[in-house]
């Protein structure tokens, strides 16, 4: 990892004006650069980018916005940016809508879900030989770890977002709920360990909820269910939950994820908590998180307990990790944003996402909102930023690095050093840098994806259907599969892993195979 090392060091050191939006679109403009030079270079011209993205709808003072980043865009590289923030509720769709029918826009936010079969149907720019050309400062300030995980055949087609980009999973709990319980959560080694079953089943922790006439679920759970149990698995960029290689096998043997012993533990886990009524009855229909959770598994960071988990639901809550901190593509391709193949000006396009990542100022605009309604430094050394309210919709992790957002003077610390940190210790997948060209067994893959995800609901939430235990579910969801050519999808997984691995030897592992 001493590229990724060296490479965060770094990183560290109104209405849609949509006629002039349409793929790189220009104005006049005399602006200057902070040189004296004409801005751009486009004769003098100013190219406006078309950004979508996804987040909680159109900011109300979007209009008020763009008179402050506009100006400084333009200054600076000749550009003027016209974002569209779609609803989270409507963004699949959306999403779906844009790329498949080559719609209009410049830059377009996606992630892991996607990606590959966006590459796969030509929806993006091949960006490999213009990222050193046209983005120097960008290309240098992400690690070239994160680089390759966003390869496709080769080749890059979006800049990562730098976060929490490796993945490290935690029990949070609020602390209340956990000391009424009688436990001491920094005993966890593993979700099995028997201490916690006991303390999410006590009557302590149920004449908490009670007495504060919460829900009297101890281990809350949704439709969107328990998918982290399998984090440990890389799934190949695949989208096939049921299929994987263990992020530490050098041997790169893939398998059946839902049949794996480590798995199986997990499963046979849920289906004990939701007969005890510690996961609700009702999870695998459930539609919506709950809002407040005495225990639960967050991706995060140890202090987001502080800034966001506890916050969010209004206690003091604590975190305990579980498990190794990972970095695999599908960690690093949480947030990533692509140029669309149509894009007039990729060379603007590129120096935009350039600033987003590396300038401090275009980085608060987009991550606090308008500068003296939604937030303002807190002296002249612009060290620390104060936020008014929390009325900015745009989504943050969508949209550049962490690591040049200005903190905030809520506390006495800066989270993301802790961020950069599990970054930088993490272990990287054996496959990182591998992503599956599904194109041999496309149709036999849609079809396995239709059945795994049918299961999901009832599988990750131990409510199993008709079934009496997951072994017996798992094995008809395998069966099922089979049908469709799951083991054909398999063996062309171990062909394409064997090739890659081949060239790309991965250094011997310390962690324990339990595949």
């Amino acid at each position: 990892m001493k590229k990724l090392k060296k490479a965060l060091a770094l990183g560290m050191a109104g209405a849609m004006a949509l006629s002039m939006a349409a793929c790189g679109g220009t104005t006049s403009s005399g602006s200057t650069s902070g040189t004296g030079e004409t801005a751009g270079t486009n004769n003098g011209e100013v190219v406006t980018l078309k950004w979508v993205m996804v987040g909680n709808g159109q900011p109300s003072n979007y209009d008020a916005w763009l008179e402050q980043i506009n100006p400084y865009l333009e200054d600076k590289i000749g550009v003027n940016i016209d974002v569209q923030v779609v609803s989270w509720d409507a963004w699949d769709q959306r999403r779906s809508a844009i790329v498949n029918t080559a719609g209009e826009y410049d830059i377009l936010f996606t992630n892991t879900n996607t990606y590959t079969n966006d590459v796969g149907i030509g929806a993006f720019l091949d960006i490999t030989d213009l990222l050193q050309e046209y983005a120097p400062d960008l290309w240098a300030s992400i690690p070239e770890d994160y680089w390759d995980a966003c390869r496709v055949n080769g080749q890059i087609y979006a800049v990562p977002t730098m976060k929490d980009s490796s993945i490290s999973q935690y029990v949070v709990w609020d602390k209340a709920a956990m000391e009424a319980a009688g436990y001491d959560g920094s005993t966890m080694k593993d979700l099995t360990d028997p201490e916690l079953t006991a303390a999410l089943s006590s009557q302590g922790l149920k004449d908490y909820l009670a007495e504060n006439n919460y829900d009297d679920t101890a281990w809350p759970l949704s439709s969107s269910a328990a998918t982290y149990l399998t984090f440990q698995y890389d799934t190949m960029g695949a989208g096939l939950i049921a299929m994987g290689v263990r992020y530490d096998d050098t041997e790169g043997k893939v398998v059946s994820i839902f049949e794996q012993p480590d798995i199986v533990k997990y499963l046979d886990l849920l289906r004990e908590w939701y007969n005890d009524g510690i996961i609700n009855a009702d999870a695998n229909v459930k539609g919506e998180d709950n809002s407040y959770k005495p225990a639960a598994v967050a991706q995060g960071w140890p202090k987001a307990a502080v800034t966001t988990w506890g916050p969010n639901m209004g206690v003091e809550a604590v975190a305990y990790k579980w498990g190794p901190t990972i970095i695999s593509n599908d960690s690093v391709r949480g947030s990533l944003n692509c140029i669309s193949n149509n894009c007039e000006h990729p060379d603007k396009a590129l120096e935009f996402l350039q600033l987003v990542n590396t300038d401090s100022y275009v980085r608060d605009l987009l991550y606090y909102g308008v500068q003296g309604d939604n937030w303002d430094y807190t002296d002249d050394t612009k060290e620390w930023v104060h936020k008014n309210n929390a009325d900015w919709s745009m989504a943050g992790y969508t949209q550049g690095s962490f690591f040049v957002v200005t903190p905030t003077d809520d506390f006495d610390f800066n989270q993301y050093d802790e961020v950069a940190k599990l970054n930088e210790e993490a272990e990287p997948s054996v496959l990182l840098g591998f992503s599956m060209d599904t194109t041999p067994v496309a149709d036999q893959l849609a079809q396995c994806i239709a059945i795994a995800e049918s299961y999901k609901s009832e599988l990750l939430t131990g409510a199993c259907g008709q079934f009496d235990t997951p072994e017996e579910m798992v094995d008809e969801m395998v069966a099922e599969m089979n049908q469709v050519g799951f083991q054909e999808i398999m063996a062309e997984a171990q062909r394409q892993v064997d090739e890659f691995l081949a060239a790309n030897p991965p250094a011997a592992s310390t962690a324990e195979n339990a595949g």
